[in-house]
């Protein structure tokens, strides 16, 4: 443990005493092209230094340090509301009174959370593509500026730092992403079991999760799933039915294709091992015009027949399947307001209603990063859609950490987040409710308790990383 913390020092000192804005003011990039600040981003970049600079002087501080104070991070939310409207609960008085901030932002900082998608790359991984994701996040989460950018910052020492030293989060679930060519694999199925046994081991307690890969059509691919359950024991499984992220795999299924994946459900339902989680969506738009391209393998059209089919597996749809990352277009923005719908969300969200299943479930994974801030009104169309069809209770909270950052600022601006009344009347929306009322500590990480099974103890672990995550605050 010492060495973790010596590390999470280290990455620290290495940044410097900057004072970075608190929440991210830019829109999220899939790495491969920039992402550009639009005049909205602009505007609310100005609105908070201006709404900065008129509380940091009332308090005698300056701009800088204002910003790092928990009265910044409210201020922030205010600016946002001044933009968009009253999305976020938060109040001016917060922002002018240190102490006020202060109780606000401990009120829920023991409040449960279990981060079902998180990640890091093994030692061995040596690809480059992944760093374009981290760089591009300096853009709308000014945490990372100044940051030498190298592949210590997606691995293992940043991971422990940033998911559990400097955020909210309790749990975590370990995932990972095939390729066609096995050295380009985040980490493979031995990778996260090592880490996994090895993280808990330290701790004193069981506070990170795994996956195991499943990768129909693959060579070997039902044996290695053998292999899994028999020395892995994982605690879910995870695929793409893209055949793989970010390229065009020669290795592309669907859910519902009864001869390749059938057999797979045959195992998960005899070893016992019943969460299936998909990455669905987040289709890059440029990827549509290749050639050959396997994007539509990305859709959730094939999610309904396989959950009818399979009533004792859970099939978690990560991303909750929306078509791409990053900025709606102006055409998916006017195609919910006029309609109610969000491309590939809405055909998510129907699926209980159209197959009668229950089993169906969505994650939140990129999708709330890439629409909280920028798109604040979308992204409370896509929460209130998602829990108008799915549920409350089949909705769950994943942050694809480390690409981006810690994922504090997130978690804060979920708690804070609410369904505009009006937009609640006209599309027939429910309330989100408090920080920590039903729905949202549901969404955070009831729900997932639930579906892991675990003892009510896992919420509140006295082990090694509580210790250490304290004297890293201090």
């Amino acid at each position: 443990m010492e060495e973790w913390l010596e590390l999470a020092e280290m990455f620290r000192r290495e940044r410097g005493e900057r004072f970075p804005l608190p929440v991210p003011v830019g829109r999220l990039s899939n790495g491969e092209l920039p992402a550009r600040r639009d005049e909205g981003q602009r505007l609310l970049g100005r609105r908070l230094l201006e709404l900065a600079d008129l509380f940091s002087t009332r308090l005698r501080m300056d701009r800088r340090e204002f910003l790092a104070t928990s009265c910044g991070l409210v201020t922030a939310f205010l600016a946002i509301n001044s933009i968009h409207g009253p999305l976020f609960a938060v109040s001016a008085a917060e922002a002018a009174d240190p102490d006020l901030a202060l109780q606000s932002r401990n009120a829920h900082s023991r409040q449960f959370i279990f981060d079902v998608q998180t990640h890091f790359v093994s030692d061995l991984y040596k690809g480059s593509s992944l760093l374009g994701l981290r760089r591009s996040a300096r853009q709308w989460n000014p945490a990372l500026k100044g940051e030498k950018t190298t592949l210590e910052k997606i691995r293992f020492g940043t991971f422990i730092k940033e998911v559990f030293l400097e955020s909210d989060t309790t749990l975590a679930l370990l995932s990972s992403a095939p390729h066609d060519r096995a050295d380009k694999w985040f980490l493979n199925n031995d990778e996260i079991f090592r880490a996994r046994k090895g993280f808990n081991e330290k701790a004193g307690s069981k506070r990170l999760f795994s996956h195991a890969l499943f990768t129909p059509g693959m060579p070997g691919w039902l044996e290695e799933m053998d292999r899994a359950i028999s020395e892995l024991s994982p605690d879910s499984w995870k695929g793409y039915t893209v055949g793989a992220p970010s390229t065009i795999s020669e290795f592309p299924w669907r859910l519902d294709d009864e001869k390749l994946v059938y057999p797979a459900y045959e195992r998960m339902v005899k070893a016992g091992i019943l969460n299936v989680c998909i990455h669905k969506g987040l289709i890059h738009p440029a990827v549509k015009a290749v050639p050959g391209s396997t994007w539509r393998y990305g859709r959730v059209d094939d999610v309904g027949k396989a959950a009818r089919d399979w009533p004792q597996l859970n099939f978690i749809i990560y991303h909750a399947g929306i078509e791409t990352l990053g900025e709606p277009s102006k055409k998916a923005l006017r195609l919910f307001e006029q309609k109610g719908a969000i491309p590939w969300v809405s055909e998510l969200a129907g699926i209980p209603e159209r197959y009668g299943v229950k089993n169906v479930y969505g994650e939140l994974g990129s999708v709330f990063a890439a629409s909280a801030l920028a798109k604040p009104r979308y992204c409370a169309a896509i929460l209130g859609t998602l829990v108008k069809g799915l549920g409350a209770d089949h909705l769950l909270w994943g942050t694809d950490s480390v690409w981006y950052g810690s994922p504090q600022w997130q978690i804060e601006a979920f708690r804070r987040i609410e369904i505009p009344e009006e937009m609640g009347r006209k599309w027939g929306f429910a309330p989100l409710g408090e920080a920590g009322g039903q729905v949202k500590s549901a969404i955070l990480g009831g729900n997932a308790r639930r579906l892991y099974n675990l003892p009510a103890a896992a919420e509140r672990p006295a082990d090694r990383v509580s210790q250490l995550k304290e004297r890293y605050g201090a």
